[in-house]
């Protein structure tokens, strides 16, 4: 088997597969040959870029012995379709989890000071309106650039 190289196929799931590949293979033909009718689904990542051109070679893109490829496999409707007996109830697509509430909870902490601070203004000094208005403005740039596109 001279001309084959050793390639390893990593999953999300932290498990891997060992591919037997010629450097002259293509993507679109690695995705044939180890994911045959799932093709379309399969996303390959190397070196943190996703390659979407089926027809590179894997030396042309500089893919060598004992290489890592990352693989992702992505649900599309027409193809995984949930079992409706087994559904779980689902509240918009998101699932629920203090990552997901981090934002919204300290926007309205935030919101509820400044309306003490407003409407009670003899309880705040000057040094505490000051860290106030620096937390807001810290804030305000951290969820701009966490969203920032």
């Amino acid at each position: 088997c001279s001309g084959l190289i050793k390639i390893r196929l990593k999953f999300l799931n932290d498990t891997e597969e060992v591919a037997m590949v010629r450097p002259e293979d293509t993507v679109g033909g690695l995705k044939s040959k180890y994911f045959p009718g799932q093709e379309s689904q399969m996303k390959f990542i190397y070196r943190g870029q996703l390659l979407q051109d089926q027809g590179r070679t894997l030396r042309s893109l500089h893919i060598t012995d004992n290489c890592v490829i990352h693989c992702h496999r992505s649900r599309s409707a027409a193809t995984a379709l949930p079992d409706a007996s087994a559904a779980a109830p689902d509240a918009g697509g998101l699932p629920l989890s203090v990552g997901n509430l981090t934002v919204p909870a300290v926007t309205v902490v935030l919101a509820v000071v400044w309306y003490l601070r407003i409407n009670y203004r003899q309880l705040f000094t000057a040094p505490a309106t000051i860290s106030l208005i620096g937390i807001t403005v810290l804030f305000t740039f951290l969820v701009f650039g966490m969203y920032r596109q």
